[in-house]
């Protein structure tokens, strides 16, 4: 069963093809959309009004605030220095460290994303796409490339409702 008993979902939320994702262990705010070919794992908290396009992968640790758009593609990170084995030994959950992610409302995640671990995107931030985003990302920023740098104020580009600009 692709869609887990373990996922606590809210009131309306949409997954399109069921069948073709894989998602357990987190929580989906209300009136949330899910593309297929996602994954969607433990320990991650997704908000209301999100939507989460096909082909994106959201591990351990993320936390989506109400609003976020999660483009094709998305690709989070949780472990800083990942690996399989130590000497002749393979590695278990405890022998690493798991980071947070934390991306604030309304923020735009373009496709083919990559975010490392530990970072935090501000409110109503964007994401260009394909950008490798390293550090903390400001509200109402807009960055592109890789590594992701600051390109502009969203503020000053796009009209948006955001309750400076109410």
């Amino acid at each position: 069963m692709p869609v887990h008993s373990s996922v606590k979902l809210a009131e309306n939320v949409q997954i399109f093809q069921p069948d073709l994702v894989n998602i357990y262990g987190c929580s989906i705010g209300s009136d949330t959309k899910i593309g297929p070919f996602v994954e969607i794992q433990n320990d991650v908290v997704i908000g209301s009004l999100c939507k989460i396009q096909s082909h994106t992968f959201i591990c351990e640790g993320v936390t989506l605030e109400k609003g976020v758009f999660v483009g094709h593609g998305v690709m989070f990170i949780n472990d800083r220095y990942p690996a399989a084995s130590s000497g002749d030994e393979l590695l278990t959950p405890e022998d690493w460290k798991l980071e947070r992610t934390l991306v604030k409302e309304n923020a735009t995640i373009g496709s083919g994303a990559v975010l490392l671990c530990g970072i935090t995107i501000g409110k109503h931030a964007m994401v260009g796409a394909g950008a490798v985003v390293t550090k903390d990302v400001p509200d109402y920023a807009v960055v592109k490339g890789v590594p992701a740098k600051f390109s502009r104020d969203i503020r000053t580009w796009v009209p948006c409702n955001t309750e400076a600009g109410e």
